[in-house]
């Protein structure tokens, strides 16, 4: 007869060190989508635009950017409700944290 144990893991980043440690990517953007079995976020960074990019746009119209991909994350929907758990309770904790950072903490969109 065969007995089932219980066993709690928890699972913790385990960084390399020296040459061998992770890249570090920045990304100002992020464009997300799913499939009926994963999400995918895209990371990019956006330059600003530059002064010609403006003054050739005309008035009103709506201009494409394309914004080079610095990494594409896949996501098993079974971990996409913990991901977002995890980043609004950090989101607080950063809130309640920093006060003067340059942006309101009354509220208002943060994109």
């Amino acid at each position: 007869m065969t007995t089932k144990k219980s066993i709690n893991f928890t699972i913790v980043p385990d960084e390399p060190e020296g040459r061998e440690k992770a890249e570090r990517l920045y990304a100002n953007f992020c464009a997300v989508s799913h499939t009926p079995f994963d999400f995918t976020l895209t990371f990019c960074e956006v330059h600003p635009l530059s002064e010609k990019d403006i003054a050739d746009a005309p008035e009103g119209s709506t201009k494409t950017i394309g914004a080079p991909v610095k990494a594409k994350l896949v996501i098993p929907i079974q971990l996409v409700g913990a991901l977002a758990a995890a980043l609004q309770e950090n989101l607080k904790m950063y809130q309640d944290s920093y006060t003067n950072v340059g942006w309101s903490k009354a509220g208002g969109s943060l994109h």
